[in-house]
């Protein structure tokens, strides 16, 4: 079986795992306080040009955006998010069981607009009942979108001024950052000057685990350890997670990861519309998602993992394909020939 349903199957890039194995013997201090964090936290701070945020490492992509959240929001306010957004549809409630409500907003390719940020908080705020509802209290964004969709720099600068405007701190979930940044005009520096707090995902670019949380804004950042041990993102062994990030950041690997599986799923997007296939959404990440013929979807199963994202018609059935930083060109080459053989 060749595997595409997700970019976290296999284990990690062998650089990352080259810096475990060198780090194996030392004895270091728990809990993310060691020397490889430490180095790990600089090098993020000068690629991110932020010399004064703060730098977190966590395990996972769900605890990151709990502990974030539950750092930014006061305990009547609600997280503003894309109805298709991650925390909204794939964290079987996790922000709503640490008391907080999601206020999902319609979608348009998994993203949400500067407008809909700035209605949804004057909606709230002119409402003659508005002690009775639950307050907008941030805004959460992911880049690339669970659609794969990415965000321009226009759209995050236009995002960032209806945040000030209305005190809301900007959250960008970054899980598979790395795809986003090869495939927009938003650098790390940019997310830096203009979001509150974001993550680089480990996790789902080549890393066995851990994400990397920056947090420009001093008062979402007061206090964060206490709240990463309590939402369970603290990991004893944090030298694990502080190696495998120096050797994530080292030379650009993160970049070289993204652009490489970004590269590939393009390939994969060529043949489907050559084919004649259309796409549910037009995604330029590593995620793709082709509207298959139902019998083309059964025939690939045999031998293809992939996601069967959402029936369009009796006929017809919208579907992900997923590439990773392991994905091969021999994987692909396979895949592109079944497909101009169906």
């Amino acid at each position: 079986m060749i595997r595409f349903e997700c970019d976290y199957t296999t284990g990690a890039h062998p650089k990352i795992l080259e810096a475990l194995v060198d780090t194996n013997g030392e004895a270091c201090p728990g809990y993310g306080v060691d020397s490889h964090c430490e180095h790990a936290r600089a090098m993020l701070r000068a690629l991110c040009q932020a010399p004064d945020a703060g730098v977190h490492f966590l395990v996972g992509g769900t605890q990151a955006n709990t502990t974030v959240i539950a750092a930014a929001l006061r305990p009547h306010q609600g997280v503003v998010c894309a109805e298709t957004g991650h925390i909204n549809v794939h964290e079987t409630g996790a922000i709503e069981a640490t008391g907080h409500k999601v206020l999902a907003l319609p979608a348009a390719e998994g993203k949400i607009t500067a407008q809909q940020i700035h209605d949804c908080c004057e909606a709230h705020h002119t409402d003659v009942a508005w002690e009775h509802m639950v307050q907008p209290g941030m805004v959460y964004l992911s880049h690339p979108t669970e659609l794969g969709t990415v965000y321009t720099l226009a759209e995050l600068e236009a995002i960032h001024e209806v945040c000030q405007r209305w005190r809301l701190p900007l959250f960008v979930d970054g899980a598979r950052l790395a795809a986003g940044l090869a495939a927009s005009d938003i650098a790390l520096p940019d997310l830096a000057r203009l979001c509150d707090v974001f993550y680089l995902g480990g996790t789902k670019a080549g890393l066995l685990f851990g994400e990397a949380a920056v947090i420009p804004d001093p008062n979402i950042d007061h206090d964060f350890r206490y709240l990463i041990k309590q939402h369970g993102g603290m990991l004893a062994k944090g030298r694990l997670l502080g190696a495998q990030f120096e050797a994530f950041l080292t030379d650009g690997l993160f970049l070289e990861i993204g652009k490489r599986e970004v590269a590939q799923a393009l390939r994969l997007r060529a043949a489907f519309e050559a084919k004649g296939w259309p796409l549910f959404v037009a995604s330029p990440t590593n995620q793709q998602f082709p509207i298959l013929p139902n019998g083309a979807v059964a025939v690939l199963r045999h031998k293809y993992s992939f996601e069967v994202w959402e029936k369009v018609d009796q006929a017809h059935t919208a579907v992900r394909f997923c590439t990773s930083w392991s994905t091969t060109d021999q994987d692909v080459d396979a895949l592109i020939a079944d497909i101009q053989r169906l």
